[in-house]
């Protein structure tokens, strides 16, 4: 019975993409001879695109901006990208996959993006620690309902 369909909900990649890639190191060459720690800024945030009933765009963008003082050392944005099918999911299930399960296959990509681009700037390697997209969906949600119960 090869036309059987598979039951249940489905969840498959079908490319994974960079969207857009930024690198800036505004005070090259001074910069390397700095001696002071640098301070690191990480920013993330993931967004959902339909594309049609089954398929979605996930695009997880992640801002790391590194100073010493208040001199730019380097700022590197990455939008990390994937098309995801999607299907036998409610919208609440949805919403929460698009948050969580496909940020979570984009992050190594989006983490190996960023330390290659930060060497190839002339910078000791930055790697960023595992992200637990479940609980910052959860944290997430913890405060869009206090925001509601305050209203």
């Amino acid at each position: 019975m090869a036309d059987e369909q598979p039951q249940g909900p489905q969840l498959a990649i079908q490319k994974i993409y960079i969207k857009d890639l930024s690198f800036e190191a505004p005070h090259t060459p001074e910069i390397f001879m700095e001696q002071t720690p640098p301070q690191v800024d990480l920013q993330m945030h993931n967004q959902a695109n339909t594309l049609d009933e089954k398929t979605h765009e996930i695009v997880l963008t992640i801002t790391v901006t590194v100073k010493i003082e208040e001199k730019t050392v380097y700022l590197v944005e990455v939008k990390q990208a994937g098309i995801f099918h999607l299907e036998g999911f409610t919208e609440e299930q949805l919403t929460q996959i698009g948050a969580t399960a496909c940020p979570n296959i984009l992050f190594p990509y989006a983490r190996e993006t960023i330390s290659d681009v930060i060497i190839r700037g002339g910078f000791p390697p930055l790697l960023l620690n595992p992200v637990n997209f479940d609980a910052v969906y959860q944290q997430e949600l913890a405060k869009q309902q206090a925001g509601n119960q305050q209203h």
